[in-house]
């Protein structure tokens, strides 16, 4: 390579170093104050340590490669809230049951997730205790007394205005519910569309009380293709290698009606932005091209029990899988952090494919 062409290599990585650290002092300087975290095992970091529920992950192997160990997230390693709150220079936001939650803790949000709850409050009582969505909005109330306490109204609105609020929720009423005929009368009295109804009114009101409390910017999970994960796999109601297609098409009337309110409340409440981000699109896309996300497992978990290890969850003191970044699913109905991180990034960063109207760096940017 001449000098010439050592000169423009050297300008274009310059740039490109420029480019990233552009970007990365963009995003720090976006001003979230703070992540408020309502929904499910899948942005849980440590509730249910403090409830009396069989759903619990602070046990090893959860947590075998994250630096802090099993607290409670139901994960190989990092939560999904935990990586946006990394692209957004804040940290994640601690459980709100944990009695330390108090005081300097709270400035940057509290994580109200909880693993067994619902939109519905009796949704994964076959659990135990756990925080359904009413019950998380209480909480949410209850920390806000706190920040009243620590600051005037006029600062406080903004605080809760410029704000994240990240909702993922729905799964367990249907894995914790509609799909329990033995324990749960909704799929007798419901069709899958009126069920989906249903869950859609009922979200819709409690994301309503969380925007009369102040909440102006919302990230909306819908439900991902629950059909293709270990434990409904392990039903046996599919041919092997198959997700089972009927289960998949009982959440899509859910996804459907989020994506409609969605677009209802940003023109009801133009002061406000709701996003909806499709976690059904890019996860289908990771499991339809799994090569393209250097996975190489995609219809067993990394750690659990029974066919497809998914017909018991992942045990206390089991050993995983050692693949576990070419692995999807961790253990019956989670992601690994390899996949998780696929779905955060395009969360943040993604089209509207991905994410409607706006991703969460533009929310961000509001």
């Amino acid at each position: 390579m001449g000098l010439w062409e050592h000169a423009k290599a050297s300008v274009a990585a310059m740039l490109l170093l420029l480019l990233c650290l552009n970007e990365i002092a963009q995003v720090n300087s976006q001003r979230v104050p703070a992540l408020f975290v309502f929904g499910d095992s899948l942005v849980e970091v440590g509730n249910n340590n403090f409830l009396n529920t069989l759903a619990r992950a602070n046990f090893y192997p959860y947590g075998i490669d994250f630096n802090q160990g099993a607290t409670g997230r139901f994960s190989n390693g990092r939560s999904l809230i935990d990586f946006i709150g990394e692209f957004l220079g804040i940290p994640s936001p601690p459980p709100f049951a944990d009695p330390s939650t108090n005081g300097s803790r709270i400035l940057n949000g509290v994580n109200y997730a909880s693993a067994a709850g619902g939109i519905l409050d009796e949704s994964g009582r076959n659990y135990g205790d756990r925080f359904s969505m009413n019950q998380q909005i209480q909480n949410f109330q209850t920390t806000l007394n706190q920040y009243r306490s620590m600051t005037n109204p006029i600062a406080m609105d903004q605080f809760l205005a410029k704000s994240i609020a990240v909702v993922v929720t729905g799964n367990n009423d249907y894995l914790n519910n509609y799909l329990m005929p033995a324990l749960y009368r909704s799929s007798f009295n419901y069709s899958a569309q009126q069920f989906g109804n249903l869950l859609v009114n009922n979200f819709g009101q409690q994301i309503l009380a969380l925007h009369n409390l102040g909440l102006r910017k919302f990230f909306l999970a819908g439900i991902g293709p629950l059909g293709c994960i270990p434990n409904i796999r392990a039903s046996g109601f599919a041919p092997v290698g198959r997700c089972v297609d009927l289960v998949n098409q009982i959440v899509g009337f859910f996804n459907e009606g989020l994506r409609s309110m969605v677009e209802q409340l940003n023109r009801d409440h133009p002061d406000s932005i709701f996003t909806y981000a499709n976690t059904y699109h890019v996860l289908g896309d990771v499991l339809n091209n799994p090569a393209r996300y250097q996975f190489d497992v995609i219809d067993r978990a990394c750690c659990g029990v029974g066919r497809n290890r998914g017909q018991l969850s992942c045990l206390p003191l089991q050993f995983p899988c050692q693949n576990r970044k070419q692995t999807v699913f961790w253990d019956a109905f989670h992601p690994t952090e390899s996949a998780i991180y696929v779905f955060a990034w395009r969360a943040f960063n993604g089209p509207q494919d991905d994410v409607y109207p706006i991703n969460i760096k533009q929310m961000a940017l509001i």
